[in-house]
């Protein structure tokens, strides 16, 4: 017999019998939608109910169903053999095969479910739930105590499987935690355990009597992150804790305390906050200790040693935004000495070297055609053999641009302007014997430039430009070569001026799955004879230029085809040449491809203002070759390379490959150049990657070797299991280097991650 009916009373004692929904464990659950329809068609109050037979008993008000009942309501459905609602006691119990499917896709099942009308409290029997995150829960009993707090006696928690692949059968958790008793806190978001064991394969491994966590649901909670256990020689066995302090909903504060056998206790912190027009982000560590050498001895007296890695940036309006670094440390050594990782990223626009801190404060502002932008910093060198005194102050840094709209003689009109100001303490020259003053510059620059392009019917592209500068300067405390520099202060100023074209003419091929182009390119420019800015000669007479902003510079693909090829202003590359070569690219219709550049730099006279080193000096300088492929998905090769212009012999060279499969992913790069001056060469193999044996077991690693001393500098090995719910990592690493009175060292590291219990 099949009988449907819908009443006020059986509505209501329908409706909570759906609300049992909220009976859960640990989680906080999906809130119904309040408006419009839900996923199955039902508008918000409306209910669908169907069961083999429903009979209404009006004289004992209450009414029942049975055979396969299913309920559908607000996207939620719950299902069971017997639905039974008793209006005079204000009680509903469903039993039989209880279940509930709500719209995150959790399940809840039961053996029976018990709850009052006013959904405040009830009492479910062989409870079970899968939730979100793959979370899976059972329990003896659950209670619900009230609308904020659910109860659990004899229950389990994992977020790992359960059952094997197939589903055929059971399988152990990588981890769990029983517990006599597990209670959800909503108001504080928090779950706490009576008498918990975690278990590992299901073997017991820790037992705690009192044990909480965040909801896993809690977007935001305070509680503990992974741990991080190591052992080094530096600082014997090192075991750190990191906890997070949620202090409100925009702002946290982390605090890592990490505790050394062999050296005083270090505290590692960070704190977050984000305002309506920003973010700040501040790392920062502290301890008071003596300095201790790479076996750990201390020496030397105890004192304060910190750091501070801190940066903002905020919106002032929609044009303009500034921000700040600030990045210090009391020790060179510090972050070496307690393996602080994280150290020398990009926090704001302007970069240092690797191993040197830069702090700065800057403004911008930026339309659709203009840009301005001023900062100002400093920065402090880790390097052995720096000397923070012979750094400059940098500051007012002023750069702007801006061109008007629409074109200007058939082009795009370009206006710059820039000026910078360099302030030394000390200067690197003779010092520290002389401890002579640095040498202070001051720079004002205004540009203006104009491009076109023209393409024939035929595929030729010719892109005209001229480019006109003039330069300010003024320079105080000049003391190259000491003796007979003349003036130590002097101003000066130069006007400069580049014009010519870009030439290229690609060619394209179709065959059967793949283009082909070959694309032939030329720039030709002619500038003025210009005089460098000169401070002096050196002891072997050599002229000496000022070089503030162009001294890390290498000739390679990147500014093979720039008119100036000089990053900075203070260099400027004068006279007549023309920059040659060709490109040549395959591309396969299945994503395949490759690219090739050969190319050089051609002159009508010598240019001694490059370094003997760049390969720019001679008529003909150096040839350039790159080159690119990817020739299977998850495959890249790269490659780059300056060959000598006379025997094309690698002058430079760098190449890698980079691979990515579903069995791991790793990278390879090779760097070769010449000797300096110094009769310095550089060789290095850098490498590393993961690579998976089987589902769970795999290998880490990563190595740098310099092929010039036959000699690692350092090597890491490790070993990672990682399932579903855990990663577990042990690392292995041998520093090789020495750095001031930190020698070769070798260390250990263990890290554990589960998954919903602090997970990062």
């Amino acid at each position: 017999m099949s009988l449907r009916r819908r009443s006020a009373s059986a509505k209501r004692g329908l409706l909570a019998g759906v609300a049992l929904l909220v009976l859960s464990s640990a989680q906080a659950y999906a809130q119904a939608p309040k408006t419009g329809p839900s996923p199955d068609g039902l508008a918000e109050d409306q209910l669908y109910m169907e069961a083999d037979l429903v009979v209404r008993d009006d004289k004992n008000k209450v009414s029942t169903a049975t055979g396969d009942v299913e309920v559908r309501y607000q996207g939620r459905t719950l299902r069971a053999q017997e639905l039974v609602y008793d209006e005079a006691k204000g009680t509903m119990r469903a039993r039989g095969e209880t279940s509930i499917l709500n719209a995150d896709g959790s399940v809840e099942y039961a053996d029976e479910i018990v709850l009052d009308d006013k959904m405040k409290a009830g009492v479910a029997t062989g409870f079970a739930a899968r939730m979100p995150k793959n979370i899976k829960i059972a329990a003896a009993s659950a209670v619900r105590r009230s609308d904020r707090i659910n109860e659990l006696n004899r229950a389990i928690y994992t977020p790992c499987d359960i059952c094997a692949p197939d589903g055929t059968k059971p399988k152990t958790p990588t981890w769990s935690i029983k517990a006599e008793r597990v209670v959800q806190d909503k108001d504080r978001q928090l779950v706490y355990y009576r008498n918990a064991v975690v278990q590992i394969f299901g073997v017991p491994l820790v037992y705690l009597p009192v044990f909480w966590h965040p909801d896993p649901e809690a977007v935001r909670k305070s509680g503990l992150l992974p741990p991080e256990l190591s052992a080094s020689d530096r600082r014997g066995l090192s075991y750190e804790q990191p906890y997070l302090f949620v202090l409100s909903p925009h702002s946290d504060l982390t605090v890592s305390p990490q505790i050394n056998t062999k050296v005083s206790p270090f505290v590692n912190g960070r704190y977050r906050k984000r305002f309506y027009s920003g973010a700040l982000d501040a790392r920062f560590g502290y301890t008071y200790d003596e300095d201790f050498d790479s076996k750990g001895d201390p020496f030397g007296d105890k004192t304060s040693r910190s750091y501070v890695l801190a940066s903002g940036a905020f919106a002032i309006n929609d044009k303009w935004r500034w921000g700040f670094t600030a990045e210090r440390t009391s020790d060179d050594l510090l972050f070496d000495k307690y393996e602080i990782g994280g150290v020398y990223e990009n926090r704001g626009p302007y970069v240092a070297d690797d191993r040197r801190l830069i702090s700065q404060l800057y403004t911008t502002r930026e339309t659709r055609n203009s840009y301005f932008s001023a900062a100002a910093f400093t920065i402090q060198g880790l390097r052995p053999g720096d000397n923070e005194r012979t750094f400059p102050i940098v500051g007012p840094l002023i750069e702007s641009r801006w061109e008007p709209d629409g074109k200007v003689m058939g082009g795009r009109l370009r206006f710059r302007a820039s000026a910078v100001a360099l302030t030394r303490e000390q200067s690197p020259l003779n010092a520290p014997p002389l401890r002579l003053d640095g040498l202070d510059s001051r720079r004002a620059t205004g540009e203006v430039d104009w491009r076109s392009v023209y393409t024939s019917t035929a595929g030729l592209r010719i892109a005209p430009y001229v480019q006109a500068r003039f330069d300010a300067y003024s320079l105080d405390d000049n003391f190259v070569g000491v003796v007979g520099v003349g003036p130590r202060s002097k101003t000066l100023s130069r006007g400069l001026a580049v014009a010519g074209a870009d030439i290229s003419w690609p060619f394209i091929r179709r065959f059967k799955d793949l283009s082909v182009i070959l694309e032939p390119i030329a720039q030709i420019a002619l500038s003025p004879d210009l005089k460098q800015v000169e401070l002096g000669r050196n002891a072997l007479g050599q002229p000496v230029y000022l070089n503030e902003d162009s001294i890390a510079f290498e000739f390679d693909e990147t500014n093979l085809f720039r008119a100036n090829k000089f990053p900075g202003y203070d260099l400027y590359e004068d006279g007549l040449r023309a920059n040659v070569g060709g490109r040549a690219s395959v591309f396969w219709d299945d994503g395949r491809r490759a690219t090739i550049l050969v190319g050089r730099s051609l002159r009508t006279e010598r240019n001694d203002v490059f370094n003997t080193q760049s390969g720019l000096r001679p008529k003909a300088s150096d040839w350039i070759v790159s080159a690119t492929a990817e020739p299977l998905r998850g495959l890249s090769f790269f490659s780059r390379a300056r060959l000598d212009a006379d025997d094309l012999n690698i002058a430079r060279a760098e190449t890698g490959a980079n691979v990515n499969s579903k069995w791991g992913h790793g990278y390879v790069r090779y760097l070769r150049d010449r000797a300096d001056p110094n009769g310095l060469k550089v060789e290095n193999l850098d490498l590393g990657g993961e690579v998976y044996l089987s589902k769970h077991w795999g290998l880490t690693a990563y190595g740098n070797r310099d092929l010039v001393q036959k000699a690692w500098v350092i090597r890491d090995l490790g070993v990672v299991y990682r399932d579903e719910c855990t990663r577990l990592d042990f690392i292995y690493r041998r520093e090789d280097t020495i750095l001031g009175r930190l020698g070769p060292s070798e260390s250990f590291t263990f890290r554990l991650t589960l998954a919903t219990l602090g997970e990062q």
